[in-house]
């Protein structure tokens, strides 16, 4: 029997790329999920699908950047299935572009995003595992955060802050918790440029149709960690295609 078999998981970002592929492949292997997203219709089209062939899961509307969503996310898992067990804090934005044009809206996203949608799933999900005794966080970082590529900058420095705060996070866990860190390179997802300065979506798209990888593939490692055996933390698991330099 799998350790992640009949496991309470939650995700962000559910609704496509990495979160859609998550939830396909921890469904198929009997975990019950509560999927958060903000695109309801899109939400509700990937929990029908896990439904139809015999898994478990519920939609959950969640805007990670406020604190309710969140609360309102693991209430769900606590309401539906009597614990929460797993947070992958998947959610996401890569609105790029050069420091000259100053799109500062969307460097705030960015650090909306990733960083204080981190800590508030982190706080959400915090006193949930304290009192169980147990849980894991999965936080979805990127390779961007280890090698910096113009014009991605603010995108890295973001995702470097999921690195940071995760480690700081497992300091203070204890035994009874886990935290992960999954550090996909170039993906194929419908998130690559969207919302990017013109010039740097069309880099990035024509990238990632010469050399991204699935979403399955980042599913397969947060799946990896996920199954690991109580008492057993993988920190962090680095997986890019292998034509990325």
């Amino acid at each position: 029997m799998r350790t992640d078999q009949d496991k309470v998981i939650a995700i962000t970002g559910a609704s496509s790329g990495i979160g859609e592929a998550t939830a396909r492949l921890l469904a198929g292997r009997g975990a019950r999920l509560v999927l958060g997203a903000r695109r309801e219709d899109r939400l509700n089209a990937v929990v029908d699908g896990i439904m139809a062939r015999g898994g478990t899961a519920v939609g959950v509307v969640v805007d990670v950047t406020r604190r309710a969503d969140l609360r309102r996310l693991t209430d769900t898992a606590l309401e539906r299935y009597g614990r929460l067990d797993v947070l992958v804090s998947n959610a996401g934005t890569m609105a790029v572009s050069p420091f000259d044009e100053l799109r500062q809206d969307d460097w705030d996203a960015m650090v909306a995003t990733h960083v204080t949608g981190l800590l508030n799933g982190i706080g959400a999900a915090l006193p949930v595992f304290r009192r169980q005794g147990t849980g894991h966080f999965v936080n979805v970082s990127s390779t961007a955060a280890r090698v910096v590529k113009s014009p991605q900058a603010v995108y890295a420095a973001t995702k470097a802050a999921v690195h940071v705060i995760s480690e700081g996070l497992r300091q203070e866990s204890g035994p009874g918790l886990r935290v992960t860190v999954v550090s996909p390179g170039f993906t194929h997802t419908e998130g690559v440029g969207k919302g990017a300065s013109p010039e740097a979506a069309a880099a990035m798209t024509r990238m990632r149709d010469e050399i991204a990888m699935p979403p399955s593939a980042v599913a397969s490692a947060i799946g990896y960690a996920i199954d690991q055996p109580a008492g057993v933390d993988v920190g962090e698991i680095v997986v890019r295609p292998t034509a990325q330099a």
